[in-house]
């Protein structure tokens, strides 16, 4: 701030642009996401994110088959599930697993090599309910894609949770800082994730770390973001490196996503559920996952 109180220009964050989804599908048959990138072909301007898939929200009659997506792999990333309604189960071949319910979140290392499912939990299948959640992959650095893989359950009560001033709202805190306050997940490289509800008509400031690329995504509500960009429902609005501040105002009651990390400067080879450096670190993965060398589910 300059000595007048007001934040200098140089320190607000520039805006790329506001995007809606690129892409509609179904993942297995129990969680229908709209993808708001790579459909968007944002791969430099989110890096380290790679993917996002926002989940419903969808309701699903009672069923006593729980939906959802079988047995599949993962290599060189790391998924983080982030469930607002609904209950979702997780098996994976390390022997990890769990249930994640509202506010619970799912912070998957894929790593080396993991094979896992994701289903509707039986219960919450056979009452029916809605489903609402996100999925996030945050790319690795490649000295650590071949890292052991690993599982974190960050269970809402786990998070710390900040009430803004003025009952302007609250901010649950994943992973990085705010005010002070330190999320739990554990991280390879330097990651804020941000769970934010704002009320209509309040603000909040955002000091995110300079250098880092950053959007946020709103889930619900409307808001404008720096007093000049709009965005609603499962809309995305991507900022450049430049500056550190952020300034939200809800037009309605808002609930929203932030994220910012540290961009991974390395190539990014995709093929589907493998993200490596080169293409031929992909086929050594497939050679990999169908000789069984990521495991499987008993």
């Amino acid at each position: 701030m300059n000595q007048q109180g007001t934040i200098a220009t140089s320190a607000i964050k520039d805006i790329v642009g506001v995007y809606q989804p690129g892409s509609a599908y179904m993942v297995g048959d129990g969680f229908p996401v709209r993808n708001l990138f790579p459909s968007n072909e944002l791969d430099r301007e989110v890096s380290p994110f790679l993917m996002l898939d926002y989940a419903g929200p969808q309701h699903f009659p009672p069923t006593d088959h729980p939906r959802g997506v079988g047995e599949h792999p993962h290599r060189g990333f790391e998924t983080v599930t982030i469930v607002y309604e609904g209950v979702v189960a997780h098996r994976d071949s390390t022997g990890s697993g769990g249930v994640i319910g509202p506010g619970d979140v799912q912070w998957m290392t894929a790593a080396s090599g993991i094979v896992h499912e994701e289903f509707h939990e039986k219960e919450f299948a056979k009452k029916g309910g809605t489903l609402h959640a996100i999925q996030l992959w945050v790319n690795l650095p490649k000295a650590s894609k071949m890292s052991a893989p690993g599982y974190q359950t960050i269970l809402n009560g786990d998070i710390p949770a900040i009430e803004l001033e003025g009952g302007a709202g609250r901010l649950r805190v994943i992973a990085g800082s705010f005010r002070g306050r330190k999320g739990p997940a554990h991280t390879f490289t330097p990651v804020e994730l941000y769970d934010l509800q704002l009320n209509k008509g309040q603000h909040v400031q955002l000091d995110l770390p300079g250098g880092q690329n950053s959007s946020i995504l709103v889930l619900q509500g409307r808001a404008t973001v720096n007093g000049s960009r709009e965005a609603g429902e499962a809309e995305l609005i991507v900022f450049k490196r430049n500056g550190s501040v952020v300034t939200v105002e809800a037009r309605e009651d808002s609930r929203i996503l932030v994220m910012s990390g540290e961009p991974i400067e390395e190539p990014i080879a995709r093929y589907g559920p493998f993200v490596m450096n080169t293409k031929a670190e992909l086929i050594q993965a497939v050679q990999d996952y169908q000789a069984g060398k990521m495991g499987h589910l008993s």
